[in-house]
C-alpha cells in the first residue's frame, strides 16, 4: 500500500512540475523578451523622431521678429 501511495505522490509531483511550473516559466520568459523588444523598438523610434526634429530645425531659417508687431497707441478723447 505504501508503494502505491508513493508512486501516486511522485506522479502528482511530476504532473505539477511538467504541466504547471515549466509552462508558466516559459510564458514568463516569452513575455519578458517581448517587453524588452517593444521597449527597444520604442527607444529607436524616439531617437529617430529626435533626429528628424533636429534635422528640420537645422533646415528652417529662423525668422523671428523682435518687437515689430506691437504698436503702442493712446486713446484720444
Amino acid at each position: 500500500m505504501k508503494y502505491i501511495l508513493y508512486a501516486f505522490l511522485i506522479y502528482l509531483v511530476y504532473k505539477i512540475i511538467f504541466d504547471l511550473v515549466i509552462p508558466v516559466s516559459k510564458a514568463t520568459s516569452q513575455v519578458k523578451s517581448k517587453m524588452r523588444e517593444m521597449q527597444e523598438a520604442q527607444q529607436e523610434a524616439q531617437q529617430q523622431y529626435q533626429r528628424q526634429q533636429t534635422a528640420q530645425a537645422q533646415q528652417q531659417p529662423e525668422n523671428k521678429v523682435k518687437g515689430g508687431d506691437y504698436i503702442e497707441f493712446e486713446e484720444v478723447k
